[in-house]
């Protein structure tokens, strides 16, 4: 059967409510909103070319203004509410921007495929040329693994980002 196109629906329980705040070790993460636009702008367009290498995927294809990116969170937001997907705002415990991690339907990301139904949310995330020379890169899919196993009532993920670390 051909997939491609569909999109699998996160199955969440009647009443689960997605936390706002997840913390691990000294990062932390924060629903993604409007108010952190002036962070993600500088975030995104420091680390285009690394967002595309780690993360994969077209986007960013170019640098992002404020107009285009306020557009963006407020999808996030909205999306975030309504249970559709997750997203957070990254920064360590000295409030300094790292990046931002999704928690998807699988086929949104990625063509869904026979392999990828076997999962139930699609993982990605990125951090900025600093974080990432930091070793931010490897504590935030350390942190997403345990936020996956103790917050979140998912229990497949799929780590959809090119470089996986330990891979």
């Amino acid at each position: 059967m051909n997939y491609e196109g569909l999109v699998k629906r996160l199955s969440l329980p009647a009443g689960w409510t997605a936390p706002t705040l997840l913390t691990y070790d000294d990062v932390r993460a924060y629903a993604l909103t409007r108010d952190h636009l002036r962070d993600d702008v500088r975030g995104i367009n420091a680390g285009i070319d690394l967002i595309r290498r780690t993360r994969g995927g077209s986007w960013p294809a170019e640098p992002v203004t404020e107009e285009y990116d306020y557009v963006d969170l407020v999808w996030h937001e909205c999306e975030f509410r309504e249970g559709g997907s997750f997203s957070y705002a990254v920064y360590d415990d000295d409030g300094r921007y790292l990046g931002c991690c999704y928690l998807y339907p699988m086929g949104r990301r990625r063509p869904l495929t026979e392999e990828l139904l076997g999962h139930d949310v699609d993982v990605s995330w990125w951090v900025t040329p600093d974080a990432y020379e930091s070793g931010f890169y490897v504590k935030l899919y350390d942190a997403l693994r345990h936020w996956l196993a103790t917050e979140f009532p998912f229990t497949a993920p799929y780590y959809s980002n090119n470089e996986i670390p330990g891979s």
